[in-house]
């Protein structure tokens, strides 16, 4: 399988394409290019039975299409561990990195790799490392962007998106860290978060990829 046909995999099961139907609306907006290429990549897979596609309604992966994808996020997400507590790289550094890696990591490679890191089971960015041979499945849990004024959160997962990582360290929000929302402006403006140590405003559209833990 080409690497452009397995990060489309990827993708759609961070969107939650393992128990849902995913817009291609949002894989266009994942992965940065055309309508027209998603379409096309999308038929190609669906003919190759990795995902079922519904018009209107978007696609969702095939046991077969979980499988592949599972196998490439555990690789993808094993190397994010590496990096950040090995090599001192920050979490908004780790993606690109794992990216290339992902696609050249062998069987073995990926079982020497998880036992020197002891079996992590969670990357930096919060998301789940299945064991081999294990799918994927993230608990179920809303974004910050579903919860109103005076709630007590903590960020639990936020997508493996390098715009809204950079975004999300500039601001000094990290996975764990536990604010109150003190603010939800109106017409899906901005959502400000508070805790002891700061606060911070963050966009509408961040809020909708960040999930959250209420307290």
């Amino acid at each position: 399988m080409t690497p452009n046909r397995e990060d489309y995999l990827k993708l759609i099961l961070e969107l939650g394409g393992d128990e849902k139907k995913v817009s291609n609306k949002k894989i266009v907006a994942g992965l940065s290019i055309s309508g027209a290429s998603v379409s096309e990549m999308i038929n190609k897979l669906v003919k190759e039975g990795l995902v079922e596609h519904s018009p209107y309604q978007g696609v969702q992966l095939t046991p077969a299409g979980l499988k592949k994808a599972s196998a490439l996020v555990r690789k993808h997400r094993l190397w994010e561990v590496f990096l950040v507590d090995h090599l001192g790289y920050s979490w908004n550094e780790v993606h690109e990195e794992a990216e290339v890696l992902e696609h050249v990591t062998s069987p073995q490679l990926e079982e020497r790799l998880d036992n020197y890191l002891s079996h992590p089971t969670f990357c930096p960015h919060g998301g789940m490392i299945p064991q081999q041979d294990q799918t994927v499945h993230e608990e179920e849990r809303m974004t910050l962007a579903n919860y109103s004024e005076g709630t007590q959160i903590r960020i639990a997962r936020v997508l493996d998106e390098k715009e809204l990582l950079d975004y999300l360290m500039d601001l000094g929000v990290k996975i764990h860290e536990e604010f109150t929302i003190t603010n939800v402006a109106a017409y899906e403006g901005p959502i400000t978060l508070q805790n002891q140590q700061k606060e911070v405003s963050i966009s509408y559209k961040a809020a909708s990829t960040i999930f959250v833990d209420a307290l």
